[in-house]
């Protein structure tokens, strides 16, 4: 494993934080009265199209996974048309989760909606991009000692500490502490957003920590 993969890593992380930055202060220039509490939906939406514009701009500058097999412009567009679907499909996936776990049926289901497409923007759009529309190769990612490279190993630390964040978000809601953040689902796209970053940053300094350990398939 060389340093150079790590630090391209870590650049590449500090870009995807940085977008998370840009959809906080970039928006209050156009927008009267933005910010992440009052206009909560409106930020889900812009945060979404900012990590999901860089991740996919990233992808294509980086090629962590290039391959010169199947470039036929069908093959691309069969692709992206998969990946818009798999995106879909996550979306309502993580709605229905939420529902099953106690989120409003009927009402603020346009929040609901906008958090399961959040928690897919950190989730779901990072698979898509580096494995594409391949379900066995997101279980070989996810499995037991099952990554090929340091791009899979951060797939797996991203991924799940954003699922941590999630549920740790959502322990405050129930409290009486009459907060605004605590109006579902603030607190729990929150803890997403927090725990999608904390994964960016650990996952480069806990590859790196583990370099002279870490072996993959294809080195």
């Amino acid at each position: 494993m060389k340093d150079t993969d790590i630090k391209r890593l870590l650049y590449t992380h500090l870009l995807c934080i940085f977008s998370i930055i840009l959809s906080i202060f970039i928006p209050s220039f156009f927008l009267e009265n933005f910010s992440i509490l009052e206009t909560h939906l409106t930020w889900l939406c812009i945060c979404s199209v900012f990590v999901t514009a860089v991740n996919l701009v990233l992808y294509l500058v980086v090629k962590p996974n290039a391959s010169s097999k199947r470039s036929s412009l069908s093959y691309k567009v069969t692709r992206f048309l998969k990946c818009c679907i798999y995106f879909l499909m996550s979306c309502f996936f993580f709605h229905v989760i939420f529902v099953l776990y106690g989120a409003p049926l009927i009402e603020l289901v346009l929040e609901t909606f906008l958090f399961a497409v959040i928690l897919s923007t950190f989730t779901t759009v990072p698979c898509l991009c580096l494995l594409g529309p391949n379900i066995k190769a997101w279980l070989r990612v996810f499995s037991r000692n099952g990554v090929t490279s340091i791009w899979e190993n951060s797939l797996q630390i991203t991924t799940i500490s954003s699922f941590i964040g999630t549920w740790l978000g959502a322990f405050p809601i129930p409290l009486d502490w009459e907060r605004p953040w605590q109006v579902w689902p603030i607190s729990c796209t929150l803890g997403a957003t927090f725990g999608y970053v904390a994964g960016l940053v650990i996952s480069p300094l806990w590859i790196y920590w583990n370099r002279k350990q870490l072996t993959y398939k294809n080195n």
